[in-house]
């Protein structure tokens, strides 16, 4: 069992998804088994080919590329949020597993943390 971080916010306009993008990545640095979950507005986080020339910050693509090298065991998605926000898993990057955030998904995890 490992730690399982949720982010539910939009990628862009608040730092607390990056803060625990991250932590989790410490995390597996340090050989601790951990998951990321993303949830509600957090699986745009899962975009591909997102374009942030507007906003002027780095797209968010290529740190969750990183995650397997880091050590993040799994990137996972909410299957009902990316029905909200029209995503499907050709639209997404690579490696991301849909699943349904719900008390069994938890109960795997010894830990859970929310980004904000």
């Amino acid at each position: 069992m490992g730690m399982l971080i949720i982010i539910d916010q939009s990628p862009y306009g608040t730092w607390a998804g990056r803060e625990a993008l991250d932590m989790a990545f410490a995390l597996a640095a340090f050989d601790q088994p951990v998951s990321l979950l993303f949830s509600g507005a957090g699986v745009n986080w899962l975009r591909k080919a997102q374009n942030t020339a507007d906003i002027e910050q780095k797209s968010l693509e290529k740190n969750l590329a990183a995650a397997p090298i880091f050590g993040i065991e799994a990137i996972l998605a909410d299957r009902t949020a990316c029905q909200r926000y029209n995503l499907d898993s050709e639209a997404m990057i690579d490696g991301v597993q849909l699943t349904n955030a719900n008390a069994d998904l938890l109960a795997q995890y010894s830990q859970t943390a929310f980004a904000g």
